[in-house]
């Protein structure tokens, strides 16, 4: 497999952002939603993840003071199961971290298996429950997070 590029996201990528996003997600985030995520949201932080030139994962966090909730990690369909969300997750949280990030969430849908799997390699814990949190399907959320010991 070619070399993985991970890098902080730019307008430019709008395009294939919005991609994965409609391919992923039955309930995607608009196009305008993305721009104004990548161009004005002064708490964002988005990343991609490249392969031979080609955007086929991103991943979004919103930085609140000592906590960053990340909104969305996907990989574009064809490129499942190669790695790229574990390597998108790794840079995201260890960025952030580095950058005084100490409390990392997110929900993801109960049924998503695969996802927890992941979110659970990088430290996060199931500690609440958002019911009837997904609009397609009304399915509930799983609120997990991360936390980083306080340097001492």
């Amino acid at each position: 497999m070619a070399d993985m590029i991970i890098r902080q996201a730019a307008v430019k990528d709008v395009d294939d952002i919005y991609e994965i996003e409609r391919l992923c997600f039955p309930d995607p985030w608009s196009k305008d939603a993305m721009i104004y995520e990548l161009e004005s949201n002064p708490r964002a932080f988005y990343i991609v993840a490249e392969l031979e030139e080609q955007v086929v994962g991103y991943a979004g966090l919103w930085w609140i003071g000592d906590e960053g909730h990340i909104t969305n990690v996907a990989v574009k369909p064809g490129f499942r199961n190669r790695r790229i969300a574990q390597g998108i997750m790794d840079v995201m949280i260890d960025f952030t971290t580095q950058q005084g990030v100490l409390h990392h969430t997110l929900e993801v849908r109960r049924s998503n298996e695969p996802a927890i799997r992941l979110y659970e390699k990088f430290g996060f814990c199931v500690e609440g429950v958002r019911k009837g949190y997904y609009q397609n399907n009304k399915e509930d959320a799983l609120i997990m997070w991360r936390h980083q010991p306080e340097p001492r």
